[in-house]
C-alpha cells in the first residue's frame, strides 16, 4: 500500500476513532512502503483535515479557563490535550502526503510520529472516558492547525513552526501541568501524570523529526538555520514563545545551545 496517498485517505476521515483505527491498523500492518514521492495530490472535493462537528472551535482566548482542582476542570485539561493530539495526528498526516521530492525516511518519520499521537489520543480519551466525558464535550481552539494553513505551500516553515515551535512548546508546558498536577485531589490525576510522562517521552522525538528535517531542508537550500528561522516567525506570524523553557527536553530534542540562547534574548527584545 502507498503511504503518501493513504496519509491523505485517512487524514479526510471525519471519525476520531475511525481515523485512529485506520492509522493504526496501516502501522500494524507494515506493509505500507512509500512508492510515490513526486506527485502532487488534488485535494478537490475533499475536506482536508477530516474533523467530527465537535468540539467547538474558537478563538483560544475564548476558550474557558478551568482549574485542575475541580473535576470539571480537570476534564477541561483532559480535553484540551486529547484535542492538541488529534490535532497532532493530523499535522503529520498532512506533512505526509503534501509535500512530494523528498526522501523516503522523510515520509517514514512523519508516519511513525502520526502513529505515537494516536496512541496519546487513546489514552487521553480512554481517561476521559473513565471521567464520564468524551471528545467534543469541551471547547477548543484550532492554533496548531491554523499554522499547518500558513505553512501549506512551503515545508521548510512547516518543519520550522509546527514541530520545532508549535510542538516544542509543548516540551516547556508539560512539567509545569505536572507540577499544577501534583497538587490536585482528583482521584484521576495520576492517570493523567503517567500520561504526561509518556507524551512528553515521545514528542522529543517528534521535536527531534521536526529539527533534523528543518536543517535538512535549510542544507538543501544553502541557507543558515539560525538565521533563517527568525525570518520565518516574522514572515508567518508565529507565537512569540516566552519561558520557562524546557532546556533539557529541548537539547534532547535537537535544539542547539545558540538556539535556545536565541529564544531567551527575545524576551528582552
Amino acid at each position: 500500500m502507498e503511504l503518501r496517498f493513504s496519509a491523505l485517505k485517512v487524514l479526510c476521515l471525519t471519525d476520531p476513532h475511525s481515523k485512529v483505527q485506520a492509522l493504526q491498523s496501516l502501522w500494524h500492518e507494515r506493509q505500507v512502503v512509500v512508492l510515490d514521492t513526486q506527485t502532487v495530490f488534488s485535494t478537490q472535493g475533499l475536506v482536508v483535515p477530516g474533523r467530527p462537528d465537535k468540539p467547538l472551535l474558537c478563538p483560544a482566548q475564548q476558550v474557558p479557563k478551568r482549574s485542575v482542582h475541580t473535576e470539571s476542570g480537570l476534564g477541561g485539561m483532559v480535553h484540551a490535550i486529547c484535542h492538541i493530539e488529534f490535532n497532532a495526528i493530523n499535522l503529520a498526516l498532512d506533512a505526509i502526503w503534501r509535500y512530494p521530492h523528498l526522501p523516503q525516511a522523510y515520509y517514514q518519520d512523519w508516519f511513525k510520529v502520526a502513529y505515537e499521537e494516536s496512541t496519546h489520543f487513546e489514552l487521553l480519551h480512554g481517561l476521559l472516558h473513565q471521567m464520564g466525558q468524551a471528545y467534543g464535550d469541551f471547547e477548543a481552539h484550532d492554533g496548531l492547525w491554523a499554522m499547518c494553513e500558513k505553512t501549506a505551500d512551503d515545508v521548510l516553515a512547516r518543519m520550522a513552526l509546527v514541530p520545532r515551535t508549535l510542538e516544542a512548546r509543548g516540551l516547556d508546558a508539560t512539567p509545569l501541568i505536572q507540577a499544577k498536577l501534583q497538587g490536585a485531589a482528583s482521584a484521576h490525576a495520576p492517570s493523567l501524570l503517567s500520561i504526561l510522562d509518556i507524551i512528553l517521552r515521545d514528542e522529543v522525538g517528534h521535536v527531534a523529526v521536526g529539527n533534523h528535517w528543518f536543517r535538512w531542508l535549510c542544507a538543501q537550500q544553502g541557507l543558515d538555520p539560525l538565521q533563517h528561522y527568525p525570518a520565518l516567525v516574522k514572515r508567518h506570524a508565529a507565537p512569540r514563545l516566552k519561558p520557562p523553557f524546557n532546556h533539557e527536553a529541548r537539547l534532547r530534542a535537537g535544539f542547539t545551545q545558540a538556539e535556545i540562547d536565541w529564544l531567551l534574548a527575545q524576551r528582552v527584545a
